[in-house]
C-alpha cells in the first residue's frame, strides 16, 4: 500500500477518530447517485419508449462516459486535489441527470438521449474511488504502523460493503420510487442526492489528507499503471461488472415476461443482500487466507451460482439463486480492491482506483447493452447465460492472479 507524505500519527486511535464522525455517512449516500443512475436511466427508457435494447443502449452509453472520464477524473484528482475535481463534476451531473426524463419524455431522437446519457457519464461522480484514496492516505498517515495493515484490510471490506449496499439501496430505491411515483422519480432523487450530498463529500476536510503532486514525492510514471499485476485486475473488475450488468438487464427481461418489469431491480436487490453482509465478514476472515486464494474461492462460488441462474425456473428459483450469487460477487470485488490498494503506483492511488471503478461501470454498461439487445432479439433463456459467462472471466483472472502474484508482490517497493 503506497503511502503519502509523511504526517503526524496518531497512536490507538480507531480510523473513523480521523475521519471524523459524519465522513463515512456522508460518503455513503455520496454513492447513490452512482449506483442509481445505470439503472435509472435502464428503467426510465424501458418505461417510457418500451425498448429494452434502447435501455440496455442508454446504459452503455453512460458507462462509456464513465469509463472516458474516470481515469482522467482520477489524474485530476491526483494532481490538483479532490474538491477540485468533485464539486464541478458533481454540480453538472446533478443538472444532467435532472434534464434526462425530460429528454426521454420529449419527442427527441433516440441519438440525443444517448448523448444525455454520455454526459452523465462523463460528469459521474467517483464518489467510491476517491473514497478508497482518501481512507488509505489516513491510514498511511495516522494510523501507528503496527495497526496499518489491520486497518486497511477493515476499511477496505468496508467500503466494497458500502459499495455493495449502495448498489442494493441503488435499485431497490429506483424500483420502489418508479413503482410508487413515476419512472421519471428515480433520476430526479439522483439528481438532488448528486448536487447535495457529492459536494459535501467533495468538501470533507478529509479530501485535504490525500497529497497532490505539489505535496507528496516521488510520483511513479504512467506506465506503472500498464503492469500484469494491475491489469489482471482491471481485467477481473471488468468481468464483475459484466455480471452485475448481465444480470441486471437479463433478470429484468425475465420481470417483464411475467409482466412485471419495474420489479427486476426490487430482486436485483437479493443479490446485493448477501453481497454486502460477505463483503463485511471477509475483514475477519485469518490473515493466513492470502488474498490471491480467496479471490480464487469467491469467484469459483460465483461461477458455480452464475451457471444455476442460467437455468432459469420460477420467480422464487431465481431469487434464491441471486441470494448464492451475492454470496461470491461481494468478497469478490472486496478482495480485487484490497489487492489494487496493495499495488497501487506511488502518488497515483485516486488514478487506480478510478480504472478499476471505470471498468466496472463500463462493463456493467455494455453487458446491459449486448444482454438487452440479445434477449429482445433472440430469447430471456440465452440472456440468461451472459452472467456465467461473466463470472468465468473472473474465475480465469483468479487463477492468473493466484499464479504469479506471490512473484509480483515480492517486486513491490516497501513503504
Amino acid at each position: 500500500m503506497t503511502s503519502p507524505a509523511p504526517q503526524r500519527v496518531v497512536a490507538h486511535r480507531p480510523l473513523i477518530h480521523h475521519a471524523g464522525a459524519w465522513y463515512f455517512p456522508v460518503a455513503f449516500v455520496a454513492r447513490l447517485p452512482f449506483a442509481m443512475m445505470t439503472v435509472g436511466v435502464l428503467a426510465l427508457v424501458v418505461a417510457v419508449r418500451e425498448s429494452v435494447a434502447l435501455g440496455g443502449l442508454t446504459s452503455a452509453a453512460v458507462g462509456i462516459g464513465v469509463v472516458v472520464a474516470g481515469p482522467v477524473l482520477g489524474d485530476l484528482a491526483d494532481r490538483h486535489g479532490q474538491s477540485r475535481v468533485l464539486v464541478p463534476t458533481g454540480i453538472a451531473n446533478g443538472l444532467l441527470l435532472a434534464l434526462f426524463p425530460v429528454v426521454v419524455s420529449s419527442s427527441a431522437a433516440d441519438a440525443v438521449v444517448l448523448a444525455v446519457a454520455v454526459g452523465i457519464g462523463l460528469t459521474g461522480p467517483q464518489t467510491a474511488a476517491m473514497s478508497r484514496a482518501r481512507v488509505m492516505a489516513l491510514i498511511g498517515a495516522r494510523v501507528a504502523p503496527e495497526r496499518r495493515e489491520r486497518t486497511f484490510s477493515r476499511a477496505m471490506a468496508y467500503e466494497s460493503a458500502a459499495d455493495e449496499t449502495a448498489f442494493v439501496i441503488g435499485p431497490f430505491v429506483v424500483g420502489v420510487l418508479a413503482a410508487v411515483i413515476a419512472p421519471w422519480a428515480p433520476i430526479a432523487a439522483a439528481a438532488a442526492l448528486s448536487l447535495v450530498f457529492v459536494t459535501a463529500f467533495a468538501l470533507h476536510p478529509t479530501g485535504r489528507v490525500v497529497p497532490t503532486a505539489s505535496t507528496r514525492g516521488e510520483r511513479a510514471p504512467a506506465r506503472a499503471l500498464r503492469h500484469p499485476r494491475l491489469l489482471v485486475l482491471v481485467v477481473a473488475v471488468f468481468g464483475v461488472g459484466a455480471f452485475f450488468g448481465s444480470t441486471l438487464t437479463s433478470l429484468t427481461a425475465f420481470m417483464a415476461a411475467q409482466g412485471a418489469p419495474e420489479a427486476g431491480a426490487l430482486l436485483y436487490g437479493a443479490m446485493g443482500v448477501g453481497s454486502a453482509v460477505l463483503a463485511l465478514a471477509v475483514a475477519v476472515l485469518p490473515a493466513g487466507f492470502a488474498l490471491r486464494w480467496r479471490l480464487v474461492v469467491f469467484a469459483m462460488l460465483l461461477f458455480a451460482s452464475a451457471g444455476a441462474y442460467s437455468v432459469g425456473g420460477s420467480v422464487l428459483t431465481v431469487t434464491v439463486v441471486l441470494c448464492l450469487m451475492g454470496l461470491g460477487v461481494g468478497p469478490a470485488l472486496v478482495t480485487l480492491f484490497s489487492l489494487a490498494g496493495t499495488r497501487a503506483p506511488a502518488g497515483r492511488t485516486a488514478t487506480t482506483m478510478t480504472i478499476l471503478a471505470s471498468a466496472l461501470t463500463l462493463a456493467q454498461a455494455l453487458s446491459s447493452a449486448v444482454t438487452g439487445a440479445v434477449a429482445e432479439s433472440v430469447s430471456v433463456a440465452t440472456a440468461m447465460l451472459f452472467p456465467a459467462a461473466a463470472a468465468s472471466l473472473v474465475l480465469a483472472m483468479a487463477a492468473v492472479n493466484a499464479s504469479r502474484a506471490r512473484r509480483w508482490d515480492q517486486a513491490l517497493p516497501v513503504e
